[in-house]
């Protein structure tokens, strides 16, 4: 799932280029920042002395330095990051490492992936002497992962086609009170837990997800169902063009939303889905896992990690960094202490074991 979140995040950056809203070197910035790279080119980076190679999912190629992580840590410590997009897949991993001769070091991957990859011997433990878990939220690091940025899924909505707006998620499965069609995601991800919460679940009671349960709410909503969509572009044409009332999307997604109209078209946290993004480390990496773990523990300076949220709306991995956020912006951070009581994580060690299940029979559900 976090491969599509990636690749919508680098379509943000363009589209708002495109708009004028930020200058072509803010762009720049920001997918350095994304990526938490020296932005070397789209190809495959080769591993060399004194470098780290840090593989993400890819988008146009890059042609300024980082400003937000990569450059801050070759000045601190001489050794340089380059940019692979060739994507981080599980199958990828495991090729580089069973291979024998890795060339990547550092990989942007759910933290179930990595979870499940380590398990194998396939990523190296992340060394908390290292990385500060002080600079972590609570609960969320792992043995092979460390958070990097939180995004959510949230219910995005067009407030002129309601006298009321919808407060929670069950309004959300309420057609009569709140007529029009909807829209869920194609992959899955928070939308059983959506599904679960609309049929009277209770947050703390959601894992182990009862997925027939949620299968069932889902299938029998499915008439109101406008389209299931898999980019974040489509979600947010969906209502712009007025084909739904209301869709569960990526905040990021929302935000520009709420921005462009000028409110006519909003969201709410409420029983927003938070899903969180994490940095792992390849078993025998190139680079050393020392200076691989010294590159996480540069990318959780709140100053850095609020470069990410101003360019794409990230919620930052280090609370610290929430109060560094302007004011006037804080209501779009989804890790904000306003925001985040209003919501529920996913629960990383259930998606590592049953993910792969659950998604092949939520498409036979969406497809029929």
């Amino acid at each position: 799932m976090n491969t599509h979140f990636q690749n919508d995040l680098a379509e943000i950056l363009k589209e708002r280029a495109a708009k004028g809203q930020i200058s072509r070197r803010q762009m720049l910035q920001g997918f350095a920042a994304l990526m938490g790279t020296t932005a070397l080119g789209a190809g495959a980076a080769k591993a060399q002395e004194g470098r780290l190679v840090f593989v993400n999912w890819g988008g146009d190629a890059l042609d300024a330095m980082d400003e937000a992580f990569g450059t801050p840590f070759t000045e601190e410590t001489g050794i340089e990051v380059l940019y692979d997009g060739s994507g981080p897949t599980e199958g990828a991993i495991t090729a580089q490492v069973q291979g024998g001769n890795p060339t990547w070091d550092l990989v942007d991957a759910d933290p179930f992936s990595s979870q499940a990859l380590g398990r194998k011997g396939l990523m190296e433990p992340i060394d908390y002497d290292i990385v500060d878990e002080a600079k972590q939220r609570e609960g969320f690091g792992w043995e092979y992962s460390s958070s990097c940025y939180f995004y959510s899924y949230v219910i995005a909505y067009d407030a002129t086609r309601f006298d009321e707006p919808p407060t929670s998620i069950a309004d959300f499965f309420d057609t009569e009170k709140f007529p029009g069609k909807r829209s869920m995601y194609k992959w899955g991800a928070g939308m059983w837990e959506a599904a679960l919460l609309a049929d009277g679940v209770a947050p703390e009671d959601l894992y182990p997800l009862d997925l027939e349960r949620a299968h069932a709410k889902i299938e029998g909503f499915k008439e109101h169902i406008g389209a299931f969509w898999g980019g974040g572009a489509e979600s947010q044409s969906l209502l712009l063009n007025g084909d739904v009332s209301m869709a569960l999307i990526w905040n990021t997604r929302a935000s520009l939303l709420h921005k462009d109209t000028e409110g006519e078209i909003t969201f709410t946290w409420q029983d927003g889905i938070i899903g969180p993004g994490g940095i792992g480390v390849l078993k025998d990496n190139p680079g050393g896992t020392e200076a691989a773990m010294r590159y996480i523990a540069a990318t959780q300076e709140p100053e850095r990690q609020v470069v990410l949220f101003q360019m794409l709306g990230n919620a930052p991995s280090n609370p610290a960094a929430d109060e560094l956020i302007p004011e006037g912006e804080r209501r779009f951070n989804a890790m904000d202490p306003e925001n985040l009581p209003k919501q529920v994580a996913l629960d990383t060690d259930w998606y590592e074991e049953n993910y792969g299940a659950a998604l092949d029979a939520y498409l036979q559900i969406i497809s029929a």
